[in-house]
């Protein structure tokens, strides 16, 4: 069987993924470092334990394989949202280089996984350049959209440029709104969640224009998330399978307009795990492998 990860939407069958155990620890932990996160208020360490069990239920049912990174008491809480801190494609892992502070160190920990398992490394963002994974995604198999934000700077990108442009991947860049800030959980895939070849979640509000025209001259169809859901993360959408999409609760128009549109919607709670930290299912997920 062939194998990719340049696909948002392909069947996923393998995947990285940070247990919550292995992020958040013990209430301790928690305790220390949530308010100075920007988290939107504290974890419930039991409760986030049993959020997290359901997700991963819901993330394997289709027989993706997940595989946990391991526990690194000096990596914060958001180490949970493991798809920030490196950037897979067909050619090698891209190690990324966090634009908040507070995550400079996942890289690096990401790295030692890698290595570990063999995976080869395309390379590293350097200083001065910053870029997260969930700035990042694929419109198609020879395209990456990413998004320039307080997280991702404009060397960030050059370097990515550099790093696919000899594979003949073409880099398409939005230029993100300022919105809450410098301080806010804002990537690109806070406004886009790509779920079929043709289809894609959008939060239109904040979605630059000529990039959402770009959407759409690629013949792509938009499911818009209406205002009163994007707090609660109905823009951030994981495809574990064509039109197959993982969702956080408490989305219902969402879920009925991606039921529309002919997919299966599977739900997870997430208040603990997902919406207190501002990281829905892609970001819970570093996918490594998908059937092409």
């Amino acid at each position: 069987m062939k194998y990719t990860i340049q696909s948002e939407y392909l069947p996923l069958k393998e995947v990285y993924i940070k247990p919550v155990v292995n992020a958040f620890i013990n209430e301790p932990k928690i305790a220390a470092e949530w308010a100075s996160l920007n988290y939107l208020g504290k974890p419930d360490f039991n409760t986030a334990k049993r959020e997290y069990e359901a997700f991963l239920q819901v993330l394997t049912a289709g027989g993706a394989l997940a595989v946990p990174m391991p526990l690194d008491s000096s990596l914060s809480l958001d180490a949970l949202y493991c798809r920030d801190a490196s950037i897979a494609t067909d050619h090698g892992m891209i190690l990324c280089r966090m634009g908040k502070a507070g995550r400079m160190t996942e890289p690096e920990a990401h790295k030692k996984v890698y290595e570990e398992a063999n995976i080869p490394i395309l390379g590293t963002i350097e200083s001065p350049g910053t870029l997260e994974g969930g700035d990042v995604a694929w419109l198609d198999a020879h395209t990456l959209a990413v998004g320039h934000s307080y997280r991702t700077n404009q060397a960030g990108i050059e370097q990515l440029k550099a790093l696919l442009t000899p594979f003949g991947i073409q880099v398409v860049v939005a230029a993100l709104p300022h919105f809450r800030g410098p301080a806010d959980v804002f990537h690109l895939m806070s406004v886009l969640s790509p779920v079929d070849k043709d289809l894609a979640v959008v939060y239109s509000p904040l979605m630059p224009i000529a990039f959402r025209n770009e959407l759409l001259e690629r013949g792509f169809q938009l499911i818009e998330v209406p205002e009163q859901e994007y707090d609660s993360l109905g823009c951030n959408v994981l495809a574990i399978g064509p039109r197959k999409c993982v969702l956080v609760k408490g989305n219902p128009i969402t879920e009925s307009a991606l039921i529309k549109a002919g997919c299966e919607v599977f739900s997870y709670e997430g208040n603990e795990i997902s919406v207190k930290g501002g990281g829905g299912p892609t970001c819970l997920t570093r996918p490594l492998s998908r059937l092409a």
